[in-house]
């Protein structure tokens, strides 16, 4: 089967290869629609970061060259002999973090992952042999093609639920990308009242306010913390910083209110300096998301089907498997009007 596959920096091969043997705890799926995350972005641009080279990952006993993709849904064909919850036709999306699974489900994300794409072979394929752990239905309302935005949802939504975010809160958003964008859509969600958003490129912006972003913030023409402050006096409760770099991760502490909270959600590729008087004279608080919990994911897919939540807006291209490299990472980093682009694998319903 043709599969696209990461062999190392700007070096991503759609080729043909052989789907390992189904394990007894697993299922099959068919692909049906897949997303290219920021994640996956990084890999192509600067990798390895997640990627393990020259070593197996501790979790999945895998290296490079894998097959790529962590955001999809599909059709299950076959599963394994122990798989109990789960029939061949079942819709189905994927969970794609590997956890220790020893701790509470709040406290699990933080004892080591792995994720099903990055650390081993995923769904930038025809085929995906899947753990029967790490799969959730799809409602009946809900389309493969949405359910292959679950994932990135749910990023978002767990970053609302880490910051406290409370009903009629004022949001700033550092960076427009696909994670900011769907923040925007997350955080409108839960109540925000304000919604504040402060990115380079202005079509990224455009598609903040389609989002639901209330104000955007060309942050190379206007002072985002001064403009920020000067909409919502006294700062903001919230800020997420999804961008990963030292400016506005700085900016994200300055646009906060006294006492507020500052939630990063973005994978910073080099370590950062910066001064923690930031916090000291402001009383801020940093968190931290990382990936999302079981029980937050079940929400996400519920969220996605009831309407609450809708994020097909921040999907900007669909394209074949054969054009993932030109069209799809290559698109993603030259032109900033794109955020989510589907790959089209079955392309079913």
């Amino acid at each position: 089967m043709k599969a696209a596959v990461w062999h190392g920096e700007k070096d991503i091969r759609v080729e043909d290869v052989e789907l390992r043997p189904l394990k007894e705890n697993e299922v099959k799926v068919k692909v049906a629609w897949a997303g290219i995350c920021g994640s996956d972005l990084h890999e192509y641009q600067e990798g390895p970061v997640f990627i393990p080279v020259g070593e197996e990952n501790e979790f999945t006993g895998e290296k490079a060259p894998l097959t790529m993709g962590h955001e999809f849904a599909g059709v299950i064909e076959e599963v394994g002999s122990k798989v109990t919850k789960y029939k061949a036709g079942d819709r189905v999306v994927i969970n794609p973090t590997i956890t220790r699974g020893i701790k509470p489900d709040e406290f699990d994300r933080y004892d080591g992952y792995a994720f099903i794409g990055l650390h081993s072979n995923g769904g930038f394929a025809a085929y995906a042999n899947i753990p029967e752990n790490n799969i959730y239905r799809v409602p009946d309302s809900l389309s493969l093609e949405e359910a292959a935005l679950v994932e990135p949802s749910a990023v978002a939504v767990q970053a609302v639920k880490d910051s406290g975010l409370r009903f009629g809160d004022t949001v700033a958003i550092f960076g427009a990308g696909p994670i900011g964008l769907l923040t925007i859509v997350a955080a409108r969600a839960a109540g925000a009242s304000r919604i504040v958003v402060a990115d380079l490129s202005q079509p990224r912006l455009d598609l903040a306010k389609k989002a639901g972003a209330t104000d955007i913030i060309n942050s190379g023409e206007k002072d985002a913390v001064q403009t920020i402050r000067d909409l919502v006096p006294g700062g903001v409760d919230v800020s997420f910083e999804v961008a990963g770099v030292a400016p506005t991760f700085k900016q994200a502490l300055d646009a906060t209110k006294a006492r507020g909270i500052v939630d990063v959600i973005s994978i910073f590729a080099r370590p950062i300096e910066w001064n923690p008087m930031q916090l000291t004279n402001t009383g801020v608080s940093v968190t931290a998301s990382i990936v999302y919990t079981k029980k937050t994911f079940q929400q996400t897919i519920n969220l996605i089907a009831s309407g609450q939540l809708k994020p097909q807006d921040v999907v900007t291209s669909h394209i074949q498997l054969e054009e993932i490299v030109e069209k799809g990472f290559e698109a993603l980093t030259k032109d900033k009007s794109q955020a989510k682009i589907l790959v089209k694998l079955s392309g079913e319903k």
